[in-house]
């Protein structure tokens, strides 16, 4: 009787053990982030040598060129996110209680604070892009699909919007009606018996 026992906790702890497989997709995510600073730099060098030693940017060309940085930090926002609140929540617990740096977020994240407020950074992400389009307008209306485009960007970012509302709604109300622990001594009552 024992020997189903032992083998079920064996499958058990090789099932929770295979969550470290996880940590190379992490330290990946931390490469990706590396490659944004370095994105971030050269294209901070760009804007630089153009205003101050080029031929100069106009007003609008210098405001895309800051929200492609802002878009760069967002997204670099977002891969922290990704990498402290996925490992924290699905391998490993990250001890930072005493740590005057540790992200408020951090101490209560789990698998639906994650997801929303990953959306909400998708959105913003989509907000940038969507306000680069809009400067940009002029230019992209003059092409033949030009309107289709801005139509797009502005549907996609709208279905964004309405999916971080929905995920926000699903986490209110799973965390009004929390589901019910099962004991597996407690035998159901009997329906019927008075």
């Amino acid at each position: 009787m024992a020997a189903p026992t032992t083998r079920g906790n064996q499958l058990g702890s090789l099932i929770f053990f295979s969550r470290w497989l996880q940590v190379p997709l992490y330290l990946g995510l931390i490469v990706a982030q590396a490659i944004y600073v370095w994105q971030f730099m050269l294209e901070l060098w760009h804007i630089f040598h153009e205003v101050f030693m080029g031929h100069g940017l106009s007003e609008a060309d210098i405001m895309l060129a800051v929200l492609g940085l802002v878009d760069v930090v967002m997204i670099a926002n977002l891969l922290i996110m990704v990498i402290v609140g996925g490992y924290e929540t699905f391998v490993s617990r990250i001890k930072l209680d005493d740590h005057p740096d540790q992200p408020e977020w951090l101490s209560h994240v789990n698998a639906n604070v994650l997801k929303t407020k990953l959306a909400m950074s998708i959105i913003g992400i989509s907000s940038i892009h969507l306000l680069k389009s809009f400067i940009d307008a002029e230019k992209i209306l003059s092409k033949d699909t030009g309107f289709d485009t801005l139509l797009w960007q502005t549907v996609i970012h709208l279905a964004f919007i309405g999916s971080a509302m929905a995920l926000a709604w699903i986490d209110r109300i799973s965390a009004k009606h929390p589901a019910k622990a099962v004991v597996a001594d407690e035998q159901p009552e009997p329906v019927g018996v008075l």
